[in-house]
């Protein structure tokens, strides 16, 4: 990437750019102190997730970053910056990337954006910690699930009850006939 010319450096930028656009989830790093084994193992580790990571000029970084989400984020972008990519679940790429960081601190999390929003190393961290996409999303179902079960319960035990009042209004009707 040293001696780009200036075609490839456009392409550069606009591949960064599409990427900025679409990505719902980037984390930040410094991968000085990483071997190039070290970088090959993190990129086939967020490979096997459908996560990309990519070692980028700062300088293009910072001309990509203009008109997305990442624009807010360009004083991350200092010094050598390894970028970490995810499109569909913005917690599954902080989560990769940390896993990783935990077996090899080498890597320096410098910060991320998750849906848009600029995150610090520490607010990455408990990020981490939610749960899957999917996990969330049936946790929400439950939760809204639960209030029409409840009301269902009530109008079924209204209706039950409605019905033996009937029933006994009948049974007394019929006895006082008698």
């Amino acid at each position: 990437m040293e001696n780009l010319n200036k075609e490839e450096k456009k392409r550069v930028v606009s591949e960064l750019q599409d990427k900025f656009t679409r990505a719902k989830g980037l984390v930040f790093t410094d991968y000085r102190g990483l071997n190039v084994e070290e970088i090959s193992g993190l990129r086939n580790n967020l490979r096997e997730s459908a996560l990309e990571y990519r070692v980028v000029k700062n300088t293009l970084a910072k001309i990509a970053a203009e008109g997305t989400s990442v624009d807010k984020a360009k004083d991350i972008l200092v010094g050598p910056i390894g970028i970490a990519v995810g499109y569909d679940d913005p917690v599954l790429v902080v989560k990769k990337v940390l896993e990783f960081n935990k077996t090899n601190e080498r890597l320096e999390i410098k910060g991320g954006i998750v849906e848009g929003s600029i995150c610090s190393p520490d607010e990455l961290k408990s990020i981490s910690k939610l749960p899957p996409k999917e996990v969330q999303l049936a946790m929400l179902a439950g939760v809204m699930q639960a209030p029409a079960t409840k009301l269902a319960g009530l109008l079924s035990a209204t209706v039950t009850r409605f019905a033996y009042a009937l029933e006994a209004l009948k049974n007394k009707k019929s006895a006082t006939e008698n």
